[in-house]
């Protein structure tokens, strides 16, 4: 007996249902990344719980500098986080759906990419870093934070590719990591 968010292709092949993969992660990464200072985040980040520049609910700052290669500077939030992450020592800022959404993948995605992209735009547009900072929006990973119903899989790539190809057209999409790493996907413009 299948599980539930697995289904069979055509050619009898087990492939996972994308519409139930939930909390899905997309990170843009920096063009510069030697330009930014980290600890410039923090306040601007507390500035952005106090005046509520997102649509999400946020609730506190995390400073995790001190950690090489780890997840930089983190605002959390009740339905998401967003961070200037350096995992891989790649910096890039990071959108971490945590809370459930209805709707079907592709809606999913395209809520998390753009929340990703708005909080990249409204970094670049802070006075601290107009003209310094910049995103490349040619370059990103999405993740599926769930390791249940998308394991880093040829099941969860087969289920997923074509909805990622078809949101991200004239990009390449590549599958990345090892099976105990999240699902994750490289996503480069043509």
């Amino acid at each position: 007996m299948l599980r539930p968010h697995i289904r069979r292709a055509r050619d009898g092949s087990r492939m996972i249902d994308p519409n139930t993969v939930q909390h899905v992660n997309v990170k843009v990464f920096l063009k510069e990344p030697q330009a930014l200072n980290l600890a410039d985040v923090v306040p601007i980040f507390h500035r952005w719980i106090r005046e509520g520049f997102l649509q999400e609910m946020l609730v506190d700052v995390a400073d995790y500098r001190h950690v090489e290669a780890g997840p930089g500077v983190l605002l959390i939030g009740h339905e998401a986080n967003y961070s200037l992450d350096n995992r891989e020592n790649r910096l890039g800022l990071l959108y971490n759906r945590k809370a459930s959404l209805d709707g079907t993948f592709q809606e999913r995605l395209s809520q998390a990419y753009r929340a990703a992209i708005a909080a990249c735009d409204r970094l670049e547009q802070e006075d601290i870093f107009r003209g310094i900072l910049k995103f490349d929006r040619d370059t990103l990973d999405v993740f599926v934070n769930d390791r249940l119903l998308a394991p880093n899989t040829e099941e969860s790539w087969q289920g997923l590719r074509g909805e990622l190809e078809a949101f991200f057209q004239g990009f390449a999409i590549e599958r990345q990591g090892e099976p105990r790493d999240l699902f994750r996907v490289a996503v480069t413009r043509r």
